[in-house]
């Protein structure tokens, strides 16, 4: 089992942003974007957490909003999926199968708390 304690995720409107090259269009990671994926990676090294979990998981989400802005509590998840992949939580995020989220009460700043654990 992992567990993390991370800043709030960026929403999906801001992880992702469109570049023009020549004729076409890439879509990259915006800057909040690579933040985020940089303070991910950092907390699973300091956490000693990269399993690289390859089978079947259950991850609960438990984010902490730092206002009472309305948000939709789905925005943010891509973003953290990918981060904890990227970080080497697990190889890829198509191997979680529950995915639970819970909004919690405000936090000074907001945070994110993550549970990973394998299926047996």
């Amino acid at each position: 089992m992992i567990e993390l304690t991370l800043p709030y995720p960026p929403s999906v409107n801001s992880y992702w942003r469109s570049v023009r090259v020549g004729h076409t269009t890439k879509v990259l990671v915006s800057l909040p974007g690579r933040k985020f994926q940089a303070a991910v990676k950092e907390a699973v090294l300091i956490g000693r957490c990269a399993k690289q979990y390859a089978g079947r998981l259950v991850v609960d989400v438990y984010l902490y909003p730092a206002d009472a802005r309305k948000r939709d509590i789905d925005n943010c998840l891509k973003s953290l999926l990918d981060a904890l992949g990227k970080a080497g939580v697990y190889i890829d995020d198509s191997q979680i199968d529950v995915l639970r989220v819970r909004r919690m009460q405000q936090f000074a700043g907001g945070k994110c708390e993550v549970v990973v654990k394998g299926i047996i």
